[in-house]
């Protein structure tokens, strides 16, 4: 009996925890659309280092770096999208929206780089 009041009180707690807002909005909240072109360069840039580490020209640059280069691209410092991304982390349904929509824009770059953007564009079009 004690077992399953304290499983009960321990989900009724975690229940109660999701609803209150644990992480305080921070001052320069970097804007839910830009957030999401952001994720999406850091993206494109973790898979570039990735693609290129091995490459004599990459042998002494970092993963870091890349990072950066996506930072300075928006003006962005690193503090403030850090703390954006642990606040939007903090409500794990509306994230999970938001990286819905980077994997949906990575793919779409995926098809156009491939081609297949035109071909399926192509299909859509017979039918």
């Amino acid at each position: 009996m004690k077992k399953a009041f304290f499983i009960l009180f321990t989900v009724a707690l975690a229940i109660t925890a999701c609803e209150n807002e644990i992480i305080p909005k921070p001052e320069h909240l970097i804007k839910e659309k830009k957030m999401i072109d952001m994720l999406v360069d850091v993206h494109l840039a973790d898979a570039a280092f990735n693609h290129f580490r091995y490459d004599s020209i990459m042998l002494n640059n970092r993963t870091e770096n890349f990072y950066y280069s996506v930072l300075d691209k928006y003006e962005v410092p690193d503090s403030v999208f850090e703390r954006s991304l642990i606040y939007y982390e903090s409500f794990p349904k509306d994230f999970e929206k938001m990286y819905r929509k980077v994997m949906s824009r990575l793919s779409e770059l995926e098809q156009e780089r491939s081609g297949r953007k035109d071909e399926l564009l192509q299909f859509e079009e017979e039918e």
